[in-house]
């Protein structure tokens, strides 16, 4: 019998404290976790609904007497606000961030074209 007391926790009990969240030491670290969760919740808050305007705005320009090349392009700055939602919600906020910029500026250049 080799039973040690010493022995390295189980694959099981690995995982497990793979998963759990990191250990806080101070309150500095605290507010950077805060931080961080507000970010992410605010890139992916906002990514969602710039998709959901851009959605609709070309649905209504479908419908209309517009050219084709608005629509197209509020959908395509409605999937661009979309992959930011993604990447935000993912902790990829900075590039969310320009993502969120570059879907608005195309959704804004389709406007021009009206």
């Amino acid at each position: 019998m080799s039973g040690r007391t010493d022995s390295v926790a189980g694959p099981a009990e690995a995982e497990e404290a793979e998963r759990a969240e990191p250990v806080v030491q101070d309150e500095a670290e605290t507010d950077f976790y805060d931080e961080a969760r507000r970010a992410r919740w605010l890139a992916t808050g906002t990514g969602a609904l710039l998709t959901l305007a851009g959605v609709a705005a070309a649905l209504l320009r479908l419908t209309g007497p517009a050219p084709a090349l608005v629509p197209a392009a509020y959908a395509t700055g409605a999937a661009v606000c979309a992959a930011a939602a993604v990447l935000g919600a993912r902790g990829r906020t900075r590039r969310a961030l320009w993502l969120l910029i570059a879907g608005t500026m195309i959704m804004a250049l389709g406007d021009q074209f009206d």
